[in-house]
């Protein structure tokens, strides 16, 4: 039995040894110590975690700036009436006046200004006849006999767009009934453009009549004339009519004028009797430069429900114009926007998918450096008594005071440096890149803390067997889907598809790497030298302070990951390039093509000179007649188009271009032939499937005359006429020249080299014949009615075409630049990141590495064979990271590039995928190996000595 022990009653006062006002000392603040006693480590960590969240959240401003700037840049690109909302309802029988039509836009502008904006100032509205009138006065011109045809508008505020020339405007009070003669009506009051004028032959105060259907139809009286002010202006060229000129009409081979003549307000509501019928008008263009690429699919329901939905219904009940319509082609021009982000997202993708797996990686190495550096004082502070919850809350207490600043300067210079309107995911990216660098290290010293248990086994093959079947999982859904199938967004799991290739690659190569390493250590030990066995023993074991094997498969996967993201973006760019040359040569023909109009002949000996300029390899001068005809098939009958060029050049060019490649004596006549002996030709897969096999058929020009053929081969493609389903019949020069009228004088050159544009073009002026043996030129233009000659008829009669032009032409849009610029700028900063993550490992094994380093120079090592110790050590996982990145990275083009479709980043359709190329990938790879070992060199050279010289001065207190 135990007894209590005694309790002592406690002094009401304090003993009077201890004076009043002193105080216990406080212990120092915890974080500002440990902060102060490593303040380079300090300033380092800050520092990545400022790169590592500024790239965080720039990442997705850039790819929301990207995406708004292709969309609004596509959009521009379409017709002005593509942009608007065209709103339309029958004008009122009586009543109709400017202030109902002013008020009714009031009510149509009311729903727009949430996901879209109609500026108000470009708005057009008015009211329109809707069916022209002939004009029977037989004063006015009549170039085929028929007479010209008016439409009247009444638009607002077009006196702000033109300049008042002659005359008046049109009244704003009814035209006076005592104006017309006893049982006419007053004629209507309107204005005409003076190029109107001038090319119908009116004039102020022409009275215009029309064909007098029914009784009380008006006359026009044109009583002022008008000059546009601007005629690229969009006011006029959204679907106003022949307002600003008159406009030609064909009725098949015969002209006529049609004209649109304003009205005023005066007149306004007997508008309705030119026709019988009108209607009232409001253009809405949509303002392009706020829409968003993020808000695509809520614009395009408010557009539908604009166009026909609950704003429609309500629109007519507000206005009380139960028959008001409303057209736009607004949704298609979204589904095609929408489409084409998606084709173009795998590569916007890539690129960040790339830089976010390296730097999850380094942010994980960086904390796992640290808690092993750490690990002796973290032991210390828990054997004196400290739990791991109090640790690791220090830990992270430690994390706060410099990750959250750092963090938080990062994203506000992201904001501040890529305006977006969309905030919520650069704050969700930022987050979570913080949070990770935060929790990396007391996560690490947490697992370094938690007492050992039996390692078990299993758990490193069955993660890894995880691994591998998410990645084969991934591979078989993007071979099945494609990386971004139509009509649905990307899939995270789809672009993952080569990290996961990459950390499979890791995993393989960090099972790997010690073996052969080791092997290569035996090997190396069997000689006299001592550096290479022991550089490779020590990489084959791993390097650590305490004595186990560090962290190293980390920096491998880090650069792995960013050789395989990088070499599969760079196959992918490189495929859309190759893709892209290849449809501009089928364009043009060849690397360049000289044209003439129809079926004029080129110059005489332009030809020849074209194929001497400098870099010409083929040179290939044919003639083309598109309306040939093929008879003796089973349709009896088809127009065909006939290409007859020399055989053995025209082969050379359609292998080059990889268009219908054929042996050229296929082609190939004997003198000896009878002159009836059918010529041999080549035909389309189109025209084969028509012919008889060993049949004779014949072939009509347009000109006149026929050729007897006969099916030497088949070609399902010709550079000349490359369209896969034409019909196209392919005949050798001899022959056929002298038996088809003007094939011996080519009308087309096409050639194959590095040709300069501007030097062809030069050269065709130089040889354009004398002025009398010109082309003919096009029809004059008829004075005022604002038909021009097509601009190549007068400045360039024979057209020249280079592929470059054309690849540029297709490489313009904005989608395609902003996705490789984003590609380019990610693996940047994957390149950094990876070589991050080989200097932290480089850094971590600094202690140990000294101590060896400086017992060897005690014995007789050089400082030139430290360095080589320190390369041989560091260099076996570079190198063997980058032998299998590059290896990874061809894996994932062989299995994904065929999923992935080029058409949207070529600019044209292309039926093949990503191709694999030996050079995209072995460009990053090396490069980026390159990059490793310059900055593993240095390091080793320049502080391998002061190491050394350190640790030799204090000793080896390990």
């Amino acid at each position: 039995m135990t007894t209590p022990p005694s309790t002592a009653r406690p002094s009401a006062t304090r003993p009077s040894s201890t004076p009043p006002s002193s105080t216990a000392p406080r212990p120092a603040p915890w974080v500002r110590t440990r902060l102060r006693a490593a303040p380079l480590g300090t300033l380092l960590g800050a520092a990545l975690a400022f790169v590592a969240v500024l790239l965080a959240a720039a990442l997705p401003r850039a790819q929301d700036r990207g995406a708004d700037q292709a969309l609004r840049s596509f959009l521009e690109r379409s017709a002005a009436g593509n942009t608007s909302l065209q709103v339309t309802a029958p004008s009122p029988d009586t009543g109709q006046s400017a202030q109902a039509l002013d008020a009714t836009l009031e009510k149509l502008l009311g729903p727009t200004g949430s996901s879209f904006r109609v500026d108000p100032a470009k708005t057009v509205h008015g009211a329109r006849t809707t069916k022209r009138q002939p004009l029977m006065n037989p004063e006015l011109s009549r170039p085929s006999g028929l007479p010209p045809s008016m439409n009247l508008l009444h638009v607002r505020e077009a006196e702000a767009h033109v300049k008042l020339a002659e005359g008046t405007w049109p009244g704003s009070t009814p035209t006076a009934p005592t104006q017309a003669a006893p049982g006419e009506a007053a004629p209507l009051q309107v204005a005409l453009s003076q190029k109107a004028a001038a090319t119908l032959g009116a004039r102020v105060g022409s009275v215009l009549t029309s064909e007098s259907r029914v009784e009380g139809t008006p006359s026009v009286e044109v009583v002022g004339l008008y000059a546009v002010l601007d005629e690229t202006d969009d006011f006029w060229r959204d679907n106003l009519g022949c307002l600003a000129r008159a406009c030609e009409h064909f009725y098949n081979e015969s002209l006529a004028w049609d004209v649109d003549a304003l009205v005023g307000t005066g007149d306004l509501d007997r508008m309705a009797g030119w026709s019988r019928t009108a209607e009232d008008f409001w253009q809405l263009p949509v303002d392009v430069g706020r829409l968003r690429a993020d808000r695509l699919d809520a614009t395009r329901k408010d557009i539908a429900s604009y166009i026909a939905g609950p704003t429609a219904a309500t629109l007519a009940r507000e206005t009380g114009r139960p028959r008001l319509h409303t057209t736009s082609w607004l949704p298609e021009r979204f589904e095609e926007a929408r489409a084409r982000t998606q084709a173009a997202a795998p590569l916007a993708a890539i690129g960040p998918a790339g830089v976010g797996g390296v730097a999850f990686v380094v942010l994980c190495l960086a904390g796992a450096l640290a808690a092993d550096r750490r690990d002796a004082e973290l032991r210390l502070l828990l054997a004196r008594g400290g739990s791991r919850a109090a640790i690791v809350g220090r830990l992270l207490g430690e994390g706060a005071v410099t990750v959250l600043p750092a963090a938080a300067a990062a994203t506000a210079l992201a904001v501040l440096l890529l305006p977006t309107p969309r905030l919520a995911p650069t704050l969700l990216s930022a987050a979570a890149v913080a949070l990770l660098a935060l929790l990396a290290f007391p996560v690490r010293a947490a697992v370094l803390l938690t007492p050992a248990r039996p390692a078990g086994r299993w758990r490193r093959p069955v993660a890894e067997l995880l691994v591998l079947l998410a990645t084969v999982a991934a591979v078989v859904e993007v071979r099945r889907r494609g990386v971004a199938p139509p009509g649905s967004d990307l899939d995270p799991l789809l672009i993952a598809a080569p990290l996961l290739l990459a950390l499979c690659g890791g995993l393989l190569l960090a099972r790997l790497q010690p073996v052969i390493t080791g092997l290569l250590a035996r090997a190396a030990g069997r000689g006299s030298g001592l550096v290479g066995f022991l550089g490779l023993a020590r990489a084959a074991r791993g390097s650590g302070a305490t004595g186990r094997t560090g962290p190293s498969v980390l920096p491998m996967i880090a650069l792995l990951v960013a050789i395989t993201t990088g070499g599969f973006g760079a196959a992918v760019l490189q495929s859309v390039d190759s893709s892209r040359l290849g449809v501009a040569r089928l364009t043009v023909g060849g690397d360049a093509a000289i044209s003439a109009y129809g079926k004029s002949p080129l110059p005489a000996g332009l030809a020849k000179a074209a194929g001497e300029l400098p870099g010409v390899g083929t040179s290939v001068p044919l003639w083309i007649d598109h309306d040939s005809s093929l008879r003796g098939t089973t349709v009896r009958s088809s127009q065909v188009t006939v290409v007859v060029a020399d055989p053995a050049a025209y082969a050379e060019l359609s292998r080059v271009l990889g268009c219908g490649s054929f042996d050229p004596a296929l082609l190939a006549t004997t003198g000896a032939s009878a002159a009836d002996a059918p010529v041999p030709a080549l035909f389309s897969a189109s025209l084969a499937g028509q012919a008889v096999r060993g049949g004779t058929y014949t072939v009509q020009p347009g000109d006149g005359g026929e050729l007897k053929v006969r099916v030497a081969g088949t070609i399902d493609c010709t550079p000349a006429h490359p369209a896969r389903d034409a019909a196209t019949v392919v005949l050798p020069t001899g022959v056929a020249t002298n038996l088809m009228g003007g094939a011996d004088r080519p009308n087309r050159w096409l050639g194959v080299g590095d040709i300069d544009g501007d030097q062809l073009r030069a050269l065709v002026r130089s040889k354009l014949p004398a002025p009398s043996g010109t082309p003919a030129p096009a029809p004059a233009p008829i004075p005022g009615s604002g038909s021009v000659a097509g601009p190549a008829a007068l400045d360039e009669p024979y057209p020249v075409s280079t592929s470059a032009e054309a690849v540029t032409a297709l490489g313009s849009d904005p989608l395609q630049r902003s996705a490789q610029r984003l590609f380019w700028a990610s693996m940047a900063a994957a390149a950094g990141f990876a070589l991050l993550a080989v200097l932290l490992t480089l850094m971590r094994a600094v202690p140990e590495r000294a101590a060896l380093l400086a017992r060897l120079r005690t014995m007789g090592l050089r400082r030139r064979q430290g360095v080589a110790l320190i390369l041989a050590e560091t260099l076996p996982q570079t190198l063997a990271a980058t032998l299998g990145g590059a290896l990874v990275a061809a894996a994932a083009v062989a299995l994904l590039g065929p999923a992935i479709d080029l058409s949207t980043l070529v600019g044209a359709h292309v039926p093949n995928g990503v191709r694999l190329t030996a050079g995209p990938v072995l460009t990053q790879a090396l490069g980026l190996a390159a990059l490793v070992a310059a900055a593993v060199f240095v390091e080793a050279a320049t502080s391998g000595r002061r190491q050394i010289t350190n640790e030799l001065r204090a000793g080896d207190q390990r």
